[in-house]
């Protein structure tokens, strides 16, 4: 077998386990949704009094969603070892990366903050994400476009994916946040219900627009990074700032969103349900900003690797 032969095959080889790794992975996510859904429905359970019984599902869902974390990551390095470069150069591997990075500041929040019941949002979300990205994005290993041949890809992309990920917890917390405070609002309508009695065992509503405030704060700060350092990779690439493309502009878009919440929240006193929708309907932008503006909007930035 010649030189070249025996490269192709390696790079068939790599890509093909990577493939292996990221189905493997959305298969661990989704039974960690699974037991993560259980201990939802365990902590509506009155009969259940035994803090550790009513939380072993959950751990059971944490240990499922680190074995998972661990093949996705697999995935994405063999992907990365398939092409030699960093992959996410296409929609499909800014799904793969976007989703380890929105896996991975889950399983870090872990450490200091018990996020557990926003296990069954985040694993659903990722398992979709990743899931329609792997069934229909995928396409074979390519060379760079000749944009993207630029150490700006690295720090550009890697720093929006890290923001996405906060986004992404944000918007969680504040989905959850909207139920408590309705739950919190009528307890004694809602007391018998099993969403209210679930809702018991999470962190109050002010505590979670705390904790979604915090996330979004971090988010906008690599999110404000994402746009500069994007302002200065076009420069090197098109000899200009900033086009108005369409990519360009929805980025700014987002970036005005979440100043607005910012604004809103600290300013002028925008808390409750006002701010957890500004946080849910920023989040609903970035995946309007990667997935429908990537597929259906031609422009400069026209890298999903869908002909």
């Amino acid at each position: 077998m010649g030189d070249g032969a025996l490269l192709i095959w390696s790079i068939m080889s790599a890509d093909t386990l990577s493939l292996v790794c990221v189905w493997t992975a959305i298969a661990i996510y989704v039974l960690a949704f699974l037991f993560y859904g259980v201990d939802l429905a365990k902590r509506s359970d009155e009969t259940v009094s035994d803090l550790r019984t009513r939380t072993i599902h959950a751990r059971i869902g944490t240990s499922l969603t680190v074995l998972g974390f661990l093949c996705h990551l697999a995935g994405a390095l063999l992907r990365g070892l398939a092409s030699g470069r960093v992959a996410w150069s296409n929609l499909y591997e800014f799904a793969m990366t976007g989703t380890l990075l929105i896996v991975l500041v889950y399983l870090v929040c872990l450490i200091r903050i018990d996020l557990r019941f926003l296990g069954t949002f985040l694993t659903g979300l990722v398992v979709a994400l990743l899931g329609l990205a792997t069934a229909g994005f995928y396409v074979e290993v390519t060379p760079l476009a000749e944009p993207l041949k630029s150490v700006w890809l690295v720090i550009h992309v890697l720093v929006a994916s890290l923001a996405t990920a906060m986004f992404a917890i944000a918007a969680s917390l504040s989905v959850v946040q909207l139920l408590q405070a309705r739950r919190e609002a009528a307890a004694h309508a809602a007391a018998n219900g099993r969403l209210a009695r679930a809702l018991r065992t999470v962190p109050s509503s002010e505590r979670l627009e705390s904790l979604a405030y915090r996330c979004t704060t971090y988010g906008f700060v690599l999110w404000t990074f994402t746009l500069i350092a994007g302002a200065i990779w076009a420069h090197s690439a098109w000899t200009r700032y900033w086009g108005f493309d369409v990519k360009e502009t929805w980025t700014f878009i987002i970036w005005v969103v979440y100043a607005g919440y910012i604004h809103a929240r600290s300013t002028r006193g925008w808390r409750g349900a006002r701010s957890s929708w500004l946080s849910i309907i920023g989040f609903t932008a970035v995946l309007f900003n990667f997935t429908v503006v990537n597929i259906f909007f031609k422009g400069l930035h026209a890298y999903s690797g869908i002909s």
